[in-house]
């Protein structure tokens, strides 16, 4: 049986798309013979794997990093195979074990964002091409030399696999395996009685899952509340945003609602409940909201950017809208609320692509013939 070990920056139970994948790919893998073990950053969690799961605390940086090489010594001699989810992840040792990576994003950009060293409006496509001051073209050299340096990289999106070759990635290394999502089972409740129990008034309500960061596009949603104020935002989630969101939406009264991080099941009943999910960020590799949305029967409005036109079809499972363009926005609103059950009578076009079958079967035949 092959040894996978999975080196993570987070992991089950924390919100984020690495966490939600590998909770959900790793029994896949389990029962077609692989031997997973899990490297991560966090605290000691309650929740059981089948699966050796260690997580090193989250204190000073170069303590923990510290930790974490040590920690990961052991799991690289152990393993046949090395899956990572992130760049930046000391794993010293095991230079002679083949490595794959999973690449979701441009985490380059992300730092550069947090820590002020760019525009913070820039878009990650715009930033492809600024050349910025020495830690910005220091963070694009570390960036692609990491990756450059697996033997082959996994994208969900043809977007994602663009961008990677673009960086100078070679293209037979670079791999599009979509994301996919266990069976999600609607909740026994109607639409109307989970919005009868949640003491939601006929307004209609589109709803925004996701963390709270700027590219997230939520301060967009509430100005086009604010311009339209004849429906309701609810939004679920948490992050180093919200206190600026909250600030913006306070005006608003009960117009915007702010829920905080939800678990899955209550996050799915008001999505369920909800005339329509707003995903409207300026960036997104291909997301699991939009996925779960679908699924659950919901249409969706996004972003006509990154790896959304790869889920939605606009007009017919959903709308799509230029990124900040705010009279294409309202438009967007209006024309999604007044479609709303036309597009949700189409809300499973297209999902075959992202079976999770599909998902697990692509990854196992990748990681196998890395062997």
């Amino acid at each position: 049986m092959p040894k996978l070990f999975v080196a993570s920056g987070i992991f089950h139970p924390e919100a984020g798309g690495p966490a939600t994948y590998l909770k959900t790919v790793l029994p896949a893998l389990q029962e077609r013979g692989w031997q997973p073990r899990v490297l991560t950053f966090g605290e000691p969690a309650t929740a059981e794997y089948a699966y050796p799961v260690t997580r090193v605390a989250r204190q000073s940086y170069p303590i923990r990093q510290a930790r974490y090489a040590a920690a990961s010594r052991g799991h690289l001699a152990w393993a046949d195979l090395v899956y990572t989810h992130t760049i930046d992840l000391p794993l010293w040792g095991g230079r002679d074990k083949p490595r794959v990576i999973k690449v979701v994003g441009d985490q380059a950009w992300e730092r550069c964002i947090r820590r002020g060293w760019i525009p913070a409006d820039l878009r990650i496509d715009d930033f492809q091409a600024y050349r910025g001051d020495w830690r910005v073209r220091w963070q694009k050299a570390s960036r692609l030399r990491q990756i450059a340096a697996m033997d082959a990289v996994i994208v969900p999106s043809r977007y994602l696999k663009r961008m990677v070759v673009d960086w100078g990635v070679e293209q037979k290394k670079a791999h599009v395996i979509y994301n996919a999502l266990p069976p999600t089972e609607p909740p026994q409740e109607t639409r109307a009685e989970i919005r009868s129990r949640l003491s939601w008034d006929d307004r209609p309500t589109l709803i925004a899952v996701a963390r709270l960061q700027r590219w997230k596009g939520i301060d967009h949603l509430i100005e086009a509340q604010r311009q339209s104020p004849d429906w309701r935002l609810v939004v679920v989630g948490d992050g180093p945003d919200r206190p600026r969101l909250a600030q913006l939406a306070s005006p608003l009264g009960d117009r915007v609602i702010f829920k905080g991080q939800m678990a899955r099941p209550d996050a799915h009943q008001l999505i369920r409940a909800a005339d329509g999910l707003a995903l409207y960020s300026g960036y997104e590799g291909l997301s699991h909201t939009l996925l779960e949305s679908l699924y659950l029967g919901t249409p969706v409005l996004a972003s006509d950017i990154g790896g959304n036109p790869e889920i939605v079809q606009h007009g017919v499972n959903g709308v799509l809208v230029p990124f900040g363009n705010p009279e294409a926005l309202r438009r967007g609103i209006m024309d999604l609320l007044e479609r709303r059950d036309e597009l949700a009578s189409n809300s499973q076009a297209g999902l075959e692509r992202f079976r999770l079958d599909a998902m697990v079967e692509q990854t196992d035949l990748l990681l196998r013939s890395l062997l």
